[in-house]
């Protein structure tokens, strides 16, 4: 044990084998990625998120978080919205100076999963967002700039997986 820096133990504990979310839980989360490059896939991209969107609405257990973050003139703008049902129950816009797109997509993302895995009844979590190589950090076991919002991600997601084996979360 750690005297000097507890932190540290508990920081250890968290990136241990047995703490990582692609090991204890590796069927409750997916990445759907696309390749844009042409018209057909274009179209059949936009037909799944429509369906993805239209399931979302008659599904009570299911919320869904729409993210999109951008920068112009060096602020960054992180907006969300979390959508359950036909309702929002939450939209956010951020503004940052001097961040680079990767930490506030990843923070963006950070915020949203951590206000709905507060939610006793949802049992599926959808994120929509144009940064997928970006959320594939957070179940990334390797050392990289981001890893405290990936621990502090993995946090919320273990105990959201913790309540139920069918909770999920998709990409």
């Amino acid at each position: 044990m750690n005297e000097i820096f507890p932190a540290f133990d508990s920081l250890n504990r968290k990136l241990s084998l047995g703490f990582h979310l692609v090991n204890t839980f590796p069927n409750c989360f997916s990445f759907h990625s696309v390749n844009q490059k042409d018209a057909n896939t274009r179209i059949t991209y936009h037909n799944k998120l429509d369906n993805i969107y239209k399931n979302s609405l008659i599904s009570q257990n299911t919320v869904l978080i729409i993210s999109n973050t951008s920068i112009k003139n060096n602020i960054t703008i992180s907006v969300l919205h979390i959508c359950r049902e036909q309702d929002i129950i939450a939209k956010t816009i951020h503004h940052t100076i001097n961040v680079t797109s990767t930490k506030a997509k990843l923070f963006a993302i950070k915020c949203s999963i951590n206000f709905v895995t507060q939610m006793q009844d949802i049992a599926h979590i959808v994120v929509i967002t144009d940064a997928i190589p970006v959320a594939k950090h957070i179940f990334d076991i390797s050392i990289h700039p981001y890893q405290l919002h990936s621990i502090t991600i993995s946090n919320d997601l273990k105990s959201f997986f913790d309540r139920s084996s069918s909770n999920s979360i998709s990409f």
